[in-house]
């Protein structure tokens, strides 16, 4: 039998952008509690992509439908063999992944300051270019890959 799904408590809205989808991000990009660190990051970086003149709350959402993947694979285990199955992926886990992947693609770039490094991988992210396009277009070449074991999806 199924857990019961838990109750979700409503997010915050961030002060500047009255955004819940900038508040979640900042709360990704924290680390260790250091969260006014993490809002002057998001913050920066959100203020780098509007010097470009274009709404950087509108870049931020279309930079995440892009990144966000459609399908993964979930190891399943059928009769002593394991098969990578195909599933779609949950809207919240799609959001989960595509902030987790701009976050980790912007901080494994080295020699500028972390507000640039997100905002230049938000930019590419809207051009459907950059490192965390490249994961998601693995992810979906996986999921591809394994289509014939579709049918073990129940």
């Amino acid at each position: 039998m199924r857990r019961p799904l838990k109750n979700k408590h409503p997010r915050r809205p961030d002060s500047v952008y009255k955004s819940e989808a900038i508040s979640r991000f900042i709360n990704t990009v924290m680390l260790d509690g250091r969260k006014d660190t993490a809002r002057k990051v998001v913050y920066d970086a959100l203020d780098i992509i509007k010097a470009t003149d274009v709404d950087p709350l509108e870049t931020f959402e279309t930079a995440i439908r892009n990144v966000a993947p459609l399908m993964e694979v979930r190891s399943r285990r059928v009769g002593g063999a394991n098969y990578q199955v195909p599933r779609e992926v949950p809207q919240q886990r799609r959001v989960s992944l595509a902030y987790r992947w701009l976050i980790n693609a912007a901080r494994n770039k080295k020699g500028k300051p972390m507000a640039e490094k997100l905002a230049e991988q938000i930019l590419m992210a809207v051009k459907n270019e950059g490192e965390a396009i490249k994961k998601k277009d693995e992810m979906h070449r996986m999921a591809d890959a394994n289509k014939a074991f579709a049918h073990f999806a129940w």
